[in-house]
């Protein structure tokens, strides 16, 4: 088994998949993803902003407006649950605004951002960043993730999915590393990247 198959096996699921976000290009699955990647964008773990997300997406703030209007003493308790506390009061705060901002700018739809960006990576990830709270990780995790959804992406890397690449002794151009993955898609495999970049022991196996 090669190291690519051998990834794909252990680690192959989007952070996306993880949250319960069936993720297409509609409307809500995209906000979804943007609150995943707002509570990514701090200095936590990925798997507590996960139980995070999947707190707030129980609560029924999964749509702009849902979340513009969340009384936010009950979107820091859902923070809570999922033991997001360090950040717990400030990241209420962004998603009640993040909610207020896409209603006001993209008519509560993100497609509306892929559109204005028109086809550009770089202008994406500038209209991603003028999110209160997302700066450039934040941007790059929500294009890594959507670039299925959003094909003009692909193939996209950050910075976290490149450290893997070199990690693992494989290519960190995206092109290059493309051509390496299966056919099923290329964010389960960035997002694969960036696992073995944050798991001393899970780069161990798919090495060894």
């Amino acid at each position: 088994m090669d190291t690519v198959t051998k990834l794909l096996a252990r680690a192959g699921r989007t952070y996306a998949e993880d949250a319960g976000i069936t993720l297409k290009n509609t409307p809500r699955p995209l906000f979804e993803l943007l609150v995943l990647t707002l509570l990514s964008s701090t200095r936590i773990s990925a798997d507590i902003a996960v139980a995070a997300a999947k707190e707030l997406f129980q609560a029924g703030w999964r749509t702009p407006e849902a979340m513009a209007t969340a009384p936010r003493a009950d979107v820091i308790a859902a923070l809570g649950r999922g033991h997001y506390v360090r950040y717990d009061e400030s990241t209420a705060t962004r998603l009640r605004e993040m909610g207020e901002r896409v209603e006001s700018e993209y008519q509560g739809d993100l497609r509306k951002l892929a559109q204005r960006a028109d086809g550009d990576a770089a202008a994406a990830a500038r209209l991603l960043e003028e999110f209160d709270g997302i700066g450039p990780v934040g941007a790059g995790i929500f294009l890594r993730e959507v670039q299925d959804v959003w094909t003009w992406l692909r193939p996209f890397l950050d910075k976290r999915a490149q450290q893997g690449a070199e990690a693992l002794g494989l290519p960190t151009d995206p092109e290059k590393l493309g051509k390496r993955a299966d056919g099923g898609g290329f964010a389960p495999f960035a997002a694969a990247l960036v696992r073995v970049s944050l798991d001393a022991k899970l780069l161990d196996e798919v090495r060894g």
